[in-house]
């Protein structure tokens, strides 16, 4: 079955960069459709990015568009999400998340399997 790792969050500034990388086991790579969420204190689970591999262009959610790229090593079967311009509003866990390849996981309730996530926090 899918195993979903997360690491690279932490503690940084306003403006900084984070990358953020989910590594997969347990599925061939390109046979489950991956993405990320988050979800910050006191608030629900929001889709961040998704990179439908059956489509090739990256679904952004709006606060994070121009700043976040989310990208995929099939090689390495390792999903990466690359955060610019962090913003005090990132402060969140960090999930990844699977889920059908027919499916474009852009909401919670289509996820099968979730990461145990990564925590961000964005200082001002």
């Amino acid at each position: 079955q899918v195993h979903l790792v997360e690491s690279g969050g932490g503690l940084v500034q306003a403006g900084d960069s984070l990358r953020l990388s989910c590594a997969v086991s347990g599925v061939t790579p390109g046979t489950v459709s991956l993405a990320w969420f988050r979800q910050a204190p006191g608030k629900e689970r929001e889709f961040v990015a998704t990179l439908p591999s059956k489509i090739g262009t990256a679904y952004y959610a709006d606060p994070v568009k121009g700043r976040f790229t989310i990208s995929t090593d099939t090689a390495k079967n390792i999903m990466y999400l690359q955060m610019n311009d962090l913003k005090p509003d990132d402060t969140a866990t960090y999930f990844c998340a699977s889920g059908s390849l027919d499916v474009i996981l852009v909401v919670a309730a289509q996820v099968q399997r979730w990461g145990q996530g990564t925590r961000v926090t964005v200082s001002a």
